[in-house]
């Protein structure tokens, strides 16, 4: 349990270094067929609504919101474009953000579907389950250094050409970066490799 808690922690500062996407650029994540269906579906549902509410003035039949507004329908009809058109950009929201979790989920290699059903269910707890992809998602997999392979995050070494994508300090055995020169933990001075990352000996 204790690796497990370890590696994630690992893959979270992982990401945070690597990744500096925008909003704009997560937002390219949905499907533009399903903004335009949610956006299409709203349009329809205050056509209807406002339709049904003005048939009803006609016919004496209930209008939105009650009979208080049987004399105003300019202002019976906007509460109703108003009410219709929050409900529709609330539902639309978290429909694109299932939609948003399943695609990021899938580049990242982990399971669509269930990250997908994880945000849907725990929508009703005011979007919980977004927070929590967002915190716990894996890294994007990047370029190998050495051979410019697509590598995962939860790779130590690329499938390519062996390169060590996580070296580490021979000395205090803490992880390094490929430019370092000296440990960050420990100062012992680090040789520039193109394999895993060796502490210089001085010589006797």
């Amino acid at each position: 349990m204790s690796d497990a808690w370890n590696i994630k922690l690992r893959m979270i500062r992982f990401r945070r270094k690597r990744e500096r996407s925008s909003f704009r650029e997560e937002l390219k994540l949905v499907p533009k067929w399903l903004v335009w269906t949610c956006v299409a579906l709203t349009f329809l549902a205050i056509v209807i609504g406002i339709g049904v509410n003005l048939h009803n003035f006609k016919t004496g039949g209930p209008i939105f919101p009650d009979e208080s507004l049987r004399d105003d329908p300019g202002a019976s009809c906007a509460g109703l474009f108003g009410v219709i058109l929050l409900v529709g950009v609330l539902l639309s929201g978290l429909v694109m953000t299932v939609g948003y979790t399943y695609r990021d989920a899938k580049r990242r290699g982990m399971n669509g579907v269930l990250w997908a059903l994880l945000v849907l269910i725990l929508s009703q707890y005011l979007f919980i389950g977004l927070v929590i992809y967002l915190l716990v998602r894996d890294p994007l997999p990047y370029s190998c250094p050495q051979c410019a392979s697509a590598v995962s995050a939860r790779f130590n070494f690329c499938p390519n050409c062996k390169r060590n994508l996580h070296p580490a300090c021979p000395q205090c055995q803490q992880e390094v970066a490929d430019g370092d020169k000296f440990c960050p933990y420990c100062a012992a001075e680090l040789k520039p490799s193109t394999g895993p990352v060796t502490v210089a000996t001085p010589s006797a």
